[in-house]
């Protein structure tokens, strides 16, 4: 079973439809013990970054998430849960995330260009995990976000996306998979990405 991270912020139920739908079981659950007794984890979120550290904390799941990280539990992480793997953020100050890959999170600069980044854009792979190997390079999905990881290492960038500055879209570090984009917004790909991590999760089962 893989369970999804309730924490009161994001699509979560979408993202649990999305795997069911790929015939992956999965669970939207807020209990520390479904979380350590899961086979796999998935971290969705839409919204502000210092709200996410501060809701995990409040459940108690602060310390259990970076734990099965840690441990070395398959992670997907979708939008916030790819922005919290980092050091710090800028949005709102500074807050501090789970420093699980090193980097910050940073505003996107005044360029004319619509704040947030909404919309379909491709990624460009740097390098293929698991659940991309049967996703072309330069395919699209869906994004929402007005921050993105600027990683301080190469090493775990996976995915580059273009929106007046090229950022990092995706991250692959052994265990950890996390993308910027909305893989439950993305469609036929979005569904095939939750399929592929429903396989990653079975090779490490």
């Amino acid at each position: 079973m893989i369970a999804i991270v309730d924490y009161g912020m994001g699509n979560l139920r979408s993202v649990e439809k999305g795997f069911l739908k790929v015939g992956v079981e999965a669970k939207v659950t807020s209990s520390p013990a479904d979380i350590e007794d899961a086979e796999g984890l998935v971290l969705p979120g839409v919204g502000a970054f210092r709200d996410c550290m501060a809701n995990l904390k409040r459940l108690d799941l602060l310390d259990t998430v970076s734990r099965q990280i840690e441990k070395g539990k398959p992670y997907l992480g979708i939008c916030l849960g790819l922005q919290i793997l980092f050091e710090e953020s800028e949005e709102f100050g500074t807050s501090k995330g789970l420093g699980v890959l090193r980097g910050k999170v940073v505003r996107f600069p005044e360029q004319g260009l619509k704040i947030p980044h909404m919309g379909w854009n491709t990624v460009r792979f740097t390098k293929v995990p698991p659940p991309f190997e049967e996703i072309g390079d330069g395919s699209y999905f869906y994004f929402v976000h007005s921050y993105y990881v600027s990683p301080s290492e190469k090493d775990p960038v996976a995915g580059m996306t273009g929106y007046g500055v090229e950022f990092t879209s995706m991250v692959w570090k052994d265990n950890i998979i996390a993308t910027q984009f909305h893989p439950e917004k993305s469609q036929t790909l979005g569904l095939r990405v939750l399929r592929g991590f429903g396989d990653f999760v079975k090779r490490y089962a």
